[in-house]
């Protein structure tokens, strides 16, 4: 895998996983539960983010060793007392992570096509 391929594989990850987590602690400080916010995760930085471990060390690896790009990143801390309706509100935290990344996802996907 030539070097290009490389950081573009890491960039793209780390892309992913900051909007995952952002989107995670966005809910839950629209659902009631200020945690995530006082702790600086309502963020874009990836900074705010970042695990050594899942974001760092194991991406690198894997996509030096030729295998696809796969981490994680720092959980979004939720306390359910904070919750309005916490059974109902924790749903929705849950899948505002995996809905922003099939989001960003066709987002890319249209601005490839026009690009075209």
């Amino acid at each position: 895998m030539d070097a290009l391929s490389i950081v573009f594989s890491l960039f793209a990850l780390l892309f992913a996983i900051t909007i995952h987590e952002a989107s995670h602690a966005w809910a839950a400080n629209r659902m009631g539960d200020p945690t995530a916010m006082g702790m600086g995760r309502v963020s874009l930085n990836p900074l705010a983010h970042i695990d050594p471990i899942g974001t760092v060390l194991l991406p690198l690896l894997l996509v030096v060793a030729g295998a696809p790009a796969f981490g994680w990143a720092k959980p979004v801390i939720v306390n359910p007392y904070n919750l309005r309706n916490p059974r109902r509100d924790n749903l929705w935290i849950s899948l505002a992570g995996p809905a922003a990344n099939i989001t960003a996802a066709a987002a890319g996907l249209i601005a490839i096509l026009l690009l075209r």
